[in-house]
């Protein structure tokens, strides 16, 4: 079974984090929700506090498929700001292994030259953070390699199907889709 782990810090936007937790555990994915905050409570950009499933501190990286990164403000500042996360994040890179991030979050990713040499997307301002090397699409969900970029919060759903197929398949995630009206949605 697929590993996945979700970074949130306090700040983080609700929808970016949970609608791809939600939509991985429905495919069968093996998500994990990490705590940044040093408790295992992490409050929400809009004062929604949620428990993760582990603390930073308690997480054991090696065994990741991806990594994931959700938006929101200052919750990607706080990620931004953990030395530890930026170190995982490009380890799992230089390994080719996958990353995500969603709205704001990727500027973690440029900060830490994931983004060099990539075409990518965030919410629009925060391409302000990319290196002269990245391209910017302002595309609703970006992929380039090993990395998929989200614009916010509205791309929450396609963004997390995207990476859902990688791990059970196209066919899988349009059953998925069906299931969750979200095929309805987009006919």
């Amino acid at each position: 079974m697929a590993k996945v782990y979700e970074f949130i810090a306090n700040g983080f936007e609700e929808v970016e984090a949970l609608a791809p937790v939600d939509i991985l555990r429905r495919g069968g994915v093996d998500i994990k929700t990490v705590s940044m905050t040093g408790s295992e409570y992490v409050e929400s950009s809009h004062g929604v506090t949620v428990k993760a499933d582990l603390q930073w501190e308690d997480a054991e990286l090696s065994d990741a498929d991806m990594l994931l990164l959700p938006g929101g403000m200052p919750g990607s500042t706080n990620l931004n700001a953990h030395e530890g996360l930026r170190e995982a994040l490009k380890k799992h890179h230089a390994e080719g292994k996958r990353i995500g991030a969603i709205c704001a979050a990727p500027m973690v990713l440029a900060q830490c030259g994931i983004l060099d040499n990539k075409k990518a997307t965030c919410s629009p301002g925060f391409e302000q953070y990319f290196n002269a090397s990245t391209t910017y699409t302002g595309e609703l969900v970006q992929e380039d390699g090993n990395v998929i970029t989200g614009e916010g919060p509205a791309a929450s759903f396609p963004y997390a199907y995207r990476i859902l197929s990688y791990f059970i398949g196209e066919e899988a995630v349009k059953d998925l889709q069906t299931k969750m009206q979200y095929a309805h949605l987009m006919a």
